[in-house]
């Protein structure tokens, strides 16, 4: 099925049109049909000749339901424009194509009502050329009268041709369904409608809400109750919600939307009618350059009023306030009052509530990058306006600017990732991933001299010294000559250490010639430290082979332990612990653990609980 939206200025007919193409009733209240005046959104469907199914979202032209008029065509493909032959061109007219405009809706009619009071000749010349202005110049043009008949199946063919011209949605895009209305079922519970505009909903999906999840319980759809539908679709969703939903909220699949609010857009003027004069020089709907500083409370200007520093941001059937930062040219970061689920690209209508004597309609916003980063320093605005100058809604612009980021995170953002990930799901903008490399022998090799005793640079540190988020990526990073040896990035082939520095070489000495005598009376902690043996001097000396650590404080010469295997074997055997204390003139402190060394060596093994015999060399 196909969705359209009707537009236009209250009362030129936009409701009796769909009645007479539909034969239902889009205005569903009581006061409506009383008043003759569309208040809320209404609903009806039809079949066209080829054999389409078509609904309309039929919207209010009163000035006063502007917001509810965008809630209806936010989300719609399509508008069917609606201009009365009798009343011509009129302030609403003017408001609801700005914000077609803003909205970057390119596929639409232009249908010209009340043909039976008045020649359609003229109001349809002018109706077309404001069109043209505003990006709808292929808009098709058909004069009817809801009241006779006259020209409904000319409008019924146009509208086969304008649907037939529609792009194709994704049925495997992610779902987000604008809420528009809700309400409760008795014995069903909570009921959503809104239109889903790509992607597929089925029964028993689990969508999310800003409060919580919702789990699909049933699906309408023109309402016939229906397994799953896949966008263009009006959907009436029947939930079991966490939290009651609300007009405006969104229904989501999880994890593929980036709920936030603050973004940073390309601002783009709508229009003539917007109350802001035109630099004739350049395009009149984007800002040049703004003139005054980061920090100033208006907006950015086009060569008069400036863009008012506070203004409603919409984007389906959402609104929120929203702050309005210039960062330069047409390029402004938007503070919304509420979280909202964006992707890049994604247009948000601004507009200022307040002014009531103007067309209020003042700009669209499209998303640049719906998770931008902070502007703590001097110049940060400048320097990120210049860089989304030529963004596009790609991955690579993106990395540019976040450098590094998940799959999972680039899909929420709006970007299927591109290539391959650099570690894991973790993809990279490709300049910072070089310089990434370039950096880090030089961040090793640094802390080796700062750390002469430790054998290399610890993978932690590494990550936080090169700002990275995941210890995975410092894994990659490593190339020849460094390597990943024991959690550190160290330097050279194999499992040679470097060097030990003089002051511990001398210090080991020293400890050499201290058991010269007697070399397998380790000396306590106490001792190592006066002859400059701390816990790290003594953890290097090992590394190297200077020393030899047969337990935690027992720490003898290199080459003690083969010694001492010698010299067991001389013994009877089997022997005790005591009798090898004695041949080898030692310390029961010392002996045990280095018994329990040459078991693990091989030298020795035992016999039973108090005897050891040396083993045979095979």
């Amino acid at each position: 099925m196909h969705v359209v939206a009707t537009a236009g200025h209250v009362d030129h007919g936009k409701s009796t049109l769909v009645r007479a193409l539909t034969g239902m009733e889009p205005d569903r209240l009581e006061e409506e049909r009383r008043r003759g005046l569309t208040i809320e959104l209404g609903y009806a469907w039809t079949s066209l000749p080829s054999g389409e199914r078509l609904a309309f979202v039929d919207v209010p032209g009163h000035e006063r339901f502007l917001a509810t008029m965008l809630a209806g065509v936010g989300p719609a493909p399509a508008v069917m424009f609606v201009v009365a032959a009798d009343k011509g061109w009129m302030p609403q007219s003017e408001e609801h194509l700005a914000a077609l405009e803003a909205l970057g809706v390119r596929h639409g009619l232009l249908a010209v009502t009340r043909a039976d009071l008045a020649d359609p000749g003229p109001v349809t010349a002018q109706a077309a050329a404001r069109l043209a202005r505003a990006g709808l110049g292929g808009a098709e043009r058909v004069a009817v009268s809801g009241r006779t008949g006259e020209g409904l199946d000319g409008l019924r063919a146009a509208l086969d041709r304008l649907v037939a011209r529609l792009p194709a949605p994704d049925p495997r895009a992610p779902v987000r369904v604008w809420i528009d209305r809700v309400f409760t079922v008795r014995g069903s519970g909570t009921v959503v409608t809104g239109t889903l505009p790509a992607g597929t909903v089925t029964v028993g999906d689990e969508l999310a809400l800003p409060a919580g999840a919702a789990r699909v319980r049933a699906v309408e759809c023109l309402k016939e109750a229906t397994p799953s539908v896949t966008g263009v679709a009006r959907v009436a969703l029947n939930l079991r919600a966490s939290a009651v939903p609300e007009r405006g909220q969104a229904l989501v699949t999880p994890g593929a939307w980036t709920w936030t609010d603050v973004v940073d857009v390309r601002i783009r003027l709508v229009g003539p009618a917007t109350g802001l004069r035109e630099d004739p020089a350049a395009d009149p709907r984007e800002y040049p350059a703004a003139d005054h500083g980061e920090g100033s409370a208006a907006g950015p200007r086009v060569d008069g009023p400036a863009l008012p520093p506070r203004l409603t941001a919409h984007i389906g059937s959402a609104a929120a306030v929203c702050d309005v930062r210039p960062l330069g040219g047409p390029i402004a970061r938007l503070r919304l009052g509420r979280p909202l689920p964006l992707h890049l690209g994604d247009v948000l209508l601004l507009r200022d509530p307040g002014n009531s004597a103007a067309v209020r309609v003042l700009a669209g916003a499209t998303v640049l990058d719906p998770r931008p980063p902070a502007l703590r320093r001097r110049g940060a605005a400048g320097e990120r306006a210049a860089e989304l100058a030529e963004a596009a809604p790609d991955a690579r612009s993106l990395l540019r600017t976040h450098r590094l980021l998940r799959a999972a995170d680039l899909r929420a953002m709006g970007c299927a990732p591109e290539g391959a990930p650099v570690s894991g799901d973790w993809h990279a903008d490709p300049a910072h991933w070089t310089r990434l490399r370039e950096r880090l022998p030089g961040a090793a090799g640094r802390y080796a001299a700062e750390h002469p005793l430790e054998p290399g640079m610890p993978v932690e540190v590494a990550r936080r010294a090169l700002g990275l988020p995941d210890r995975r990526l410092v894994a990659s990073l490593v190339a020849p000559p460094l390597a990943v040896r024991d959690g550190r990035i160290v330097t050279g082939p194999g499992d040679r250490a470097a060097p030990l520095p003089p002051a511990v070489a001398a210090a080991v000495e020293r400890l050499r010639a201290e058991l010269a005598a007697r070399p397998f009376l380790a000396p306590e902690a106490g001792r190592l430290a006066e002859l400059g043996l701390g816990p790290k001097e003594v953890a290097a000396a090992v590394r190297t082979g200077a020393l030899l650590r047969v337990a935690e404080g027992v720490v003898l010469p290199a080459g003690a332990d083969l010694r001492a295997a010698e010299l067991l074997a001389r013994l009877p055997q089997p022997f005790t612990v005591s009798e090898a204390r004695r041949a080898l003139d030692s310390s029961r402190r010392v002996m045990v653990p280095l018994l329990e060394h040459l078991d693990r060596r091989g030298f020795t093994e035992r016999v039973d609980d108090l005897r050891r015999r040396c083993r045979t060399p095979s």
